[in-house]
């Protein structure tokens, strides 16, 4: 049975289209530092990450942080990202993968729990944006989860956009989550913030690579 015209993939950004894990940890511990703590290794943060933010945070603390604690964590932790994410580039195959989708016909966006004024010419300097129907980063404060920011997402693309015809991917617990809450489907990529383990405890598809997630997208989309 061949895919709807209106298959649609809603990507995340950090951790799925942008490869940024040496960032997204060295800034992590960068905010640790602060507090005192030791710093972690990749493979423990794709362990105990998790959304909201201060609640990773009372996993290696043992308890939740003050306000105080948590926006000096915040600002150290996105000063830090900010000055690293340069050395960034976009995970592999990716921007052929999202030429691909256009050109078969297929719409895709945009959602980040990156903020939105950072996120736009992110996007626009890697040559990407003509790709997507639309680009949302982060409004508002930094920590929670995207479930309402992805209701706002399609209902911003409502008439061109169906949620049972919508495959979000990401590579956190919360992009699932996100798109349960609006009635889309989700692949999860093991490339970014979880690991294998904790995203396969979601129960929806898991995968390796970004050209796995398109196809698996694509198949739900049938």
């Amino acid at each position: 049975m061949g895919m709807h015209a209106n298959a649609h993939i809603v990507w995340d950004w950090n951790g799925t289209l942008f490869h940024d894990n040496d960032a997204i940890i060295g800034a992590t511990n960068a905010a640790f530092a602060e507090l005192g703590l030791e710093p972690i290794t990749l493979e423990q943060y794709r362990t105990l990450y998790c959304v909201p933010v201060p609640k990773f945070y009372e996993r290696l603390l043992g308890r939740l942080p003050t306000d105080t604690e948590w926006e000096l964590m915040d600002g150290v932790f996105h000063r830090y990202y900010t000055e690293h994410r340069v050395r960034c580039g976009l995970a592999d195959g990716a921007a052929e993968l999202l030429a691909g989708w256009r050109s078969a016909g297929h719409s895709q966006s945009l959602l980040s729990m990156y903020g939105h004024e950072d996120l736009v010419p992110l996007v626009r300097g890697f040559g990407i944006e003509a790709h997507f129907i639309r680009v949302d980063g982060r409004t508002g404060p930094s920590g929670g989860s995207k479930a309402e920011h992805m209701v706002r997402h399609l209902e911003a693309l409502r008439g061109a956009v169906e949620p049972a015809r919508t495959v979000v991917i990401g590579d956190a617990a919360d992009d699932a989550v996100a798109a349960r809450h609006v009635g889309a489907q989700a692949v999860l990529y093991t490339g970014g913030s979880h690991s294998r383990a904790s995203l396969e405890s979601i129960g929806v598809p898991v995968v390796d690579t970004l050209a796995e997630a398109v196809a698996e997208a694509r198949r739900l989309a049938a």
